[in-house]
């Protein structure tokens, strides 16, 4: 029973049903129009033919009398007409003498005719009646002596001569019945072929569709090793196939990419140790890096409180020593949180449009009384504004963190300290560059990248005349970062040039 089942659910099955359907109800449309229209249309084209003969003759009429048609012309031009349409054409004078007649039987018979009009029409028998107007009368007759229907034409033309057309017609119902039969006949032969070609087609359809579900099947055990047989043809079915097969290639790619992932994640938790030890590094950089002033404000402090001078010049300058560590350590702390929320994506970036050019300007003049102490020279082309699209607080930081390092490490070149700022536009990246320059000493190869990690300073004995923390640069790397945009820095002949990338308006 289940096996039945499944047979009528089947595509071959459907499409047999689908086929034989649609077959029966164009055989019952077409018999419907048939039944219907044929007889009334039949009728429609059997009056336009009379109608348009009529005009025709009219008109040749009309040629005679202005000597544009001789009476041998109109003759064998009436013959045509009566020949070519098989009707039967008689025209009377005024006196009802015929002047042309292509069926004598038909001019004989013209009198008992008209008084069959006449009839017909005093009784209103209007289902006989056609067509009447001033000119003509188109009737529908039928002549049981001769066994014969037909439609006759009663008219006058423009001379006032009577023209008579008589177009046979054959017995409709039955042409209709034949025509029903025989869509009938041509149905059930349809029916037949149908269920051959359902068949065939099905076949055609149910065996790829068939092979695509097992492909189906397998996928879904993870079984990606059977793919569908693509064929010459650029069908429907061909084109889902290719889908499958690209389908079952992405999916094997992405559980194998899966697997690579997850092997990649144990090995992140492998080396969770890893980045527990380089916590513990952090602990001991800063704890190094906070030994060195805290030494320091003990000491003075402690000479502060045991009186070691007396004078208020030493005095003070022990405060002042006191106050400025305190300061750094300040400073350092700050720096420290700031980068681990940069590192740490902690930071939310109040991003605006404002001029790059002016922020330059404000760093150069907060850092004027340096600049004048190491007698430095600076270059910085300020014509017109240079918009970007930021968060100014940070680019701040960053251009400071540039701008004090090449002061702190700017050297006499040729007689002079130089440090340049160039702001250049990328319109292929839709970017804005910003380079300082220093002259001085190049950084070495080793170096370059080590300068960008958190308390590394080229300087290997970290001397605090420079007052640096080593976080600046670090700074800088996590702002770049954070933004997706390029840094860096390159070594020219006679200095060393640090740059960084921002999105332009």
């Amino acid at each position: 029973m289940d096996k039945i089942k499944d047979k009528f659910k089947s595509v071959r099955v459907k499409l047999f049903f689908s086929l034989c359907i649609v077959v029966i109800i164009i055989v019952l449309f077409l018999i419907t129009i048939n039944s219907v229209v044929l007889e009334s249309f039949y009728l429609y084209a059997k009056v336009r033919t009379i109608k348009e003969a009529y005009q025709t003759i009219n008109m040749y009429y009309n040629k005679i009398e202005i000597g544009d048609m001789s009476a041998q012309e109109l003759e064998e031009a009436l013959k045509r007409i009566s020949s070519k349409n098989d009707f039967d054409i008689l025209i009377e004078n005024g006196q009802s003498i015929a002047v042309f007649s292509s069926d004598q039987s038909f001019q004989n018979t013209i009198k008992k005719i008209n008084e069959i009009i006449n009839q017909t029409i005093m009784n209103s028998q209007r289902d006989r009646v056609i067509f009447v107007d001033d000119k003509m009368k188109i009737t529908r007759l039928n002549d049981e002596k001769n066994a014969m229907n037909y439609i006759l034409l009663s008219s006058t033309l423009d001379n006032n001569y009577s023209l008579y057309i008589r177009i046979p017609i054959s017995p409709i119902q039955e042409s209709v019945k034949i025509s029903n039969e025989l869509l009938i006949l041509v149905g059930a032969v349809s029916i037949l072929i149908a269920g051959v070609l359902a068949s065939y087609i099905s076949r055609k359809f149910t065996e790829p569709i068939s092979e695509l579900n097992d492909i189906a099947k397998k996928m879904s055990k993870l079984d990606f090793s059977k793919k569908y047989r693509i064929k010459d043809t650029d069908d429907e079915i061909n084109t889902l196939g290719k889908s499958i097969n690209t389908m079952s290639d992405k999916l094997e790619a992405t559980i194998k990419q899966l697997r690579d992932s997850n092997l990649e994640l144990e090995k992140d938790i492998e080396e969770k140790s890893k980045i527990d030890e380089m916590r513990k590094q952090f602990i001991s950089d800063v704890s190094h890096e906070l030994k060195t002033p805290i030494a320091l404000i003990q000491g003075y402090a402690e000479g502060l409180v045991e009186n070691v001078n007396t004078d208020d010049e030493s005095r003070k300058f022990y405060a002042e020593v006191i106050l400025d560590e305190s300061n750094k350590m300040d400073t350092l702390v700050k720096q420290l949180l700031e980068l681990m929320k940069l590192e740490y994506g902690n930071r939310d970036f109040n991003d605006k449009k404002f001029n790059i050019i002016e922020l330059i300007n404000e760093v150069i003049r907060k850092c004027k009384v340096m600049l004048e102490d190491k007698n430095i020279q600076i270059k910085f082309k300020d014509d017109e504004p240079v918009y970007v699209v930021a968060d100014e607080f940070y680019i701040d930081q960053v251009v400071t963190n540039y701008f004090t390092n090449a002061i702190k490490h700017v050297k006499e070149v040729d007689g002079n300290k130089n440090i340049e700022i160039t702001v250049s536009k990328n319109v292929e990246k839709d970017k804005v560059r910003v380079s300082v320059f220093n002259t001085g000493d190049i950084i070495s190869d080793e170096n370059i990248e080590r300068i960008w990690k958190r308390f590394y300073k080229i300087d290997s004995s970290r001397n605090r005349e420079d007052g640096g923390t080593g976080i600046g640069l670090a700074l800088v790397k996590a702002i770049m970062t954070n933004y997706e945009n390029d840094f860096g820095v390159i070594n020219h002949e006679d200095g060393v040039e640090f740059y960084f990338e921002l999105n332009v308006d």
